[in-house]
């Protein structure tokens, strides 16, 4: 009996159990490369440079109201300096947050964890505001803002996805940045739209050098969102294999991200800086109109930041839209 019934149908079924084994760990793998894609790259990168970023506005802002040589042009600056300092804490809160979570997948931990890590940073930058800055109402004022923006910041960057809250934070820093890079080009502009001798002119030379200055700071936070997001998936895909796309509205969240902040910004302000604003305004008229003046910009310019980051962010992602769309075609018709 070399050739026996039962010999070949029982050695055939054992082979495909054993490559079953065998192929279970490349199985946990693929469950748990999804997870990894969902990462936001450059996450400890983004927190150094937020932070970095948050010591040179609160070192500038210092300075500034340190050169003043009475205490009311001091008080003056302090509210001029306040919404950058509120905006950049917003930013290394969350930033610093998205780092501490990047890894975490339950909701409710990946939250607690990161308003506490906003809470830090707030701590850290009162900390320094008090012990660096002059002991007075304004000092607190600014100690106490900046701490509640990083919070926020943190809170922000509680949420489910991380890429998202990546981007957001990456294109609010590059807006930022370039805002101040840009205040060395307000006087040519002003001088490029006609400001002269009179009031009128230099306020509509005003108005025009601050819509120039917000379309482009929307268009490089669309753009720096968009490219965000792009590596994020690239960087998933040849690190994992895998990755989770994200579907238009993430696009549309991330672009818009940076106005979002800007005008929350001006919520913190209004709310938390209420009174250091208030005593500024009350110095003479003039201060008035310049406060009222100053809080109508920075809304506008949010709003501005917000529709032309969102509208960037989106075009630039349906441009990658066509070429699949054709293939898709090309195959159904194959």
């Amino acid at each position: 009996m070399s050739k026996q019934p039962g010999s070949s149908t029982a050695a055939e079924p054992d082979q495909p159990a054993i490559e079953r084994t065998d192929e279970s760990p490349s199985d946990e793998t693929a469950e748990a490369a999804p997870a990894r894609g969902r990462l936001a790259p450059g996450a400890l990168v983004l927190a150094v440079l937020s932070l970095g970023w948050l010591a040179a506005m609160l070192w500038s802002t210092r300075a500034a109201i340190s050169s003043a040589a009475a205490g009311v042009t001091a008080l003056t600056l302090s509210a001029y300096a306040l919404p950058g300092v509120i905006t950049a804490a917003l930013v290394a809160g969350a930033a610093v947050a998205l780092a501490a979570t990047n890894r975490l997948d339950r909701a409710t931990l990946r939250f607690l964890v990161a308003v506490g890590a906003g809470l830090l940073v707030g701590l850290a930058a009162a900390v320094v505001i008090n012990l660096t800055y002059a002991d007075n109402a304004t000092t607190n004022t600014i100690a106490g803002t900046t701490a509640a923006a990083a919070i926020i910041g943190g809170a922000t960057a509680g949420a489910r996805n991380a890429r998202v809250a990546g981007a957001v934070a990456a294109a609010t820093l590059a807006a930022q940045v370039f805002v101040v890079l840009f205040s060395r080009a307000r006087d040519p502009l002003s001088d490029l739209f006609g400001a002269g001798d009179t009031q009128q002119s230099m306020l509509d030379a005003a108005k025009w050098v601050s819509r120039t200055e917000s379309l482009l700071a929307g268009l490089i936070a669309g753009l720096v969102a968009y490219l965000y997001l792009a590596w994020a998936r690239r960087r998933a895909e040849r690190r994992d294999g895998v990755a989770t796309e994200l579907r238009w509205p993430s696009y549309l969240v991330a672009g818009a991200g940076a106005g979002l902040l800007l005008l929350l910004t001006e919520v913190i302000i209004r709310v938390g800086g209420r009174g250091l604003l208030d005593l500024a305004a009350a110095l003479s008229e003039a201060d008035q109109v310049a406060q009222t003046a100053l809080g109508t910009s920075r809304v506008d310019n949010g709003i501005w930041v917000l529709f032309v980051g969102a509208l960037t962010a989106l075009i630039l992602f349906g441009r990658t839209l066509g070429p699949r769309a054709v293939e898709d075609e090309d195959e159904s018709g194959s």
